[in-house]
């Protein structure tokens, strides 16, 4: 059989139930890759132990961050902010042979290829606003008076960028460059934890929350590029959707109290290809 390429996303291996998962986590044979979008764990610590669980069984692990790996929080990086905290992880990735967005893309020549592996960290911009509000302001102000607001608000620092919608447009104009450069007749398979376009957030119980779901910059990147597939995270909404012929994975397991909600156990990781 010939390797495939195997996605899971958002392990919160800080819960025993996913810590039980991701130990559960296997190739379906010898070669497989696995992507691993976003959200593995808030701390270093947590993300060191589940990614070097996964380099030890898969041929290869491609790993992007989520809004939690982001987060400044009490942990071997104490006090890193922003891009500091992210080339930490980056540097860490690196030194356990895990791919990440600041490396080049990987040829993939298993099932379904070839095809290239795009990791991309691009964040999101409030840009995906509430129903009838114009303005980030107007979006927040809303969330602050549903309740329903991130966290990042309070632990994800944009340092040294003034804001996080400003490190967004950095990363969005840097991946774009990148993306452009790549050979045009080689298929995409584009890896972030947000998705890149706002459709798979229509589904959200609360709608604004969404504005810390990706960005509008790259409603059109699908169409742009030759993207085979797009794999994300980040909604803990497991599913396959569609747009413009374009195959779109969110490939979560999310909390306990989600996942144990559903008739069927996590079944991950989810083949893409």
């Amino acid at each position: 059989m010939e390797p495939r390429l195997l996605a899971v996303g958002d392990l919160h291996v800080s819960y025993a139930e996913n810590r039980a998962v991701t130990e559960g986590l296997r190739p379906t044979g010898d070669g497989d890759w696995l992507i691993v979008a976003g959200d593995v764990a808030d701390k270093v610590e947590d993300i060191e132990w589940a990614l070097g669980v996964l380099t030890r069984r898969f041929a290869r692990v491609i790993w992007v961050p989520g809004n939690h790996e982001l987060w400044t929080v009490n942990d071997r990086a104490d006090g890193l902010r922003g891009v500091a905290r992210y080339e930490y992880l980056v540097e860490m990735c690196r030194g356990m042979g895990v791919l990440t967005p600041e490396d080049p893309y990987a040829l993939w020549e298993g099932s379904g290829g070839p095809a290239l592996i795009a990791p991309l960290f691009l964040l999101y911009d409030y840009s995906f606003l509430p129903p009838g509000c114009r303005t980030k302001e107007e979006g927040l102000a809303y969330a602050y008076k549903t309740g329903v607001v991130c966290v990042d608000e309070r632990l994800l620092h944009p340092d040294p960028y003034p804001s996080r919608e400003a490190w967004c447009a950095a990363r969005v104009a840097l991946t774009e460059k990148r993306l452009a450069e790549c050979d045009p007749e080689l298929p995409l398979v584009l890896v972030n934890h947000w998705p890149l376009v706002r459709n798979p957030t229509e589904v959200l119980w609360y709608p604004e929350f969404a504005q810390w779901c990706g960005t509008t910059a790259t409603a059109d990147w699908h169409r742009k590029f030759p993207v085979k597939s797009m794999i994300y995270g980040h909604l803990h909404i497991p599913r396959e959707t569609n747009y413009d012929g374009v195959p779109f994975e969110e490939v979560s397991l999310g909390y306990p109290r989600e996942w144990k909600k559903r008739a069927k156990p996590p079944q991950l990781p989810r083949i893409v290809l």
